[in-house]
């Protein structure tokens, strides 16, 4: 059933705690630089995430891990300036929050200083409460991470689904739910089965955004790489593929290398 969307004219934490209330879906996109995300922005998307994701589509890295706290406030900045209505959340880095609630804090102090980002993203439940605490007290907002945690590949060994036994899908009610105690205003679930995701989503009162965790969340996140097909080797089940720019920018950059070796371009019209 389709609900009448409100107007705002800027995103915020309670934004999106008043969608969920409201039963309005949220969508939320990455985005790493300043002309993608004023489109995606303009678009009229609710959360923009600069990803760390970037270590894969901007860097070329097999993970997530590799990419800096220095790099992503170069991504995050960049974002920052492109937007006037999405809530910008960034993601701490691989090693920048999860052995030191004092490092935690600095991480995100930086980024919220020199970034101009508004929240944070941490992987992780109870294990890493103590930086979420920290990171909370100093007045920054937390998006929280369960299920696949793509920082944990290599402990996991896999990128398969998670959660899909009793004990594990337990822990991570249990985490969700120490999450939103926490203060969390907000949970992105990855790669879990629906009717898992479902239930935590019904269960606590803060926004759960899914990926690859079905319909019955209260919104969805995509890589936008992935959703505009411009990485054509990446093919899960959860992505659903709106354009093919993979294959129109090889076509129109192909064309333009043929009319300049042709000397088609430029044409008379074309210069001073």
């Amino acid at each position: 059933m389709s609900v009448a969307k409100k107007d705002y004219k800027r995103i915020t934490t309670k934004s999106l705690i008043e969608m969920k209330a409201n039963g309005e879906k949220i969508s939320m996109l990455t985005a790493y630089d300043y002309t993608m995300a004023k489109i995606v922005d303009t678009a009229g998307i609710d959360v923009i995430l600069v990803g760390d994701s970037a270590s894969n589509v901007m860097a070329g890295h097999e993970t997530t891990l590799p990419i800096t706290l220095d790099q992503m406030i170069y991504h995050a900045s960049s974002v920052v300036r492109a937007v006037e209505r999405a809530l910008v959340v960034v993601d701490l880095p691989f090693g920048s929050y999860q052995s030191d609630p004092k490092e935690a804090l600095r991480s995100s102090i930086r980024i919220m200083k020199e970034s101009g980002g508004h929240a944070v993203k941490l992987e992780g439940g109870k294990e890493i409460k103590e930086s979420i605490k920290k990171i909370l007290n100093a007045g920054i907002p937390v998006m929280g991470h369960l299920g696949l945690t793509p920082q944990s590949i290599y402990k996991f060994g896999t990128y398969t689904v998670r959660a899909k036994e009793e004990e594990e899908a337990e822990k991570l009610i249990e985490d969700a739910k120490l999450l939103e105690k926490l203060g969390c205003f907000a949970l992105v679930l990855e790669k879990i089965p629906a009717h898992l995701a479902e239930k935590v989503a019904q269960s606590i009162s803060i926004p759960v955004i899914g990926i690859g965790a079905g319909g019955g969340v209260d919104g969805q996140v995509l890589v936008i790489h992935d959703m505009l097909g411009m990485n054509n080797e990446f093919s899960p089940r959860f992505l659903r593929r709106y354009m093919n720019l993979y294959e129109g920018m090889t076509s129109a950059i192909s064309k333009y290398v043929e009319d300049v070796k042709s000397c088609d371009f430029p044409n008379p019209s074309e210069q001073y």
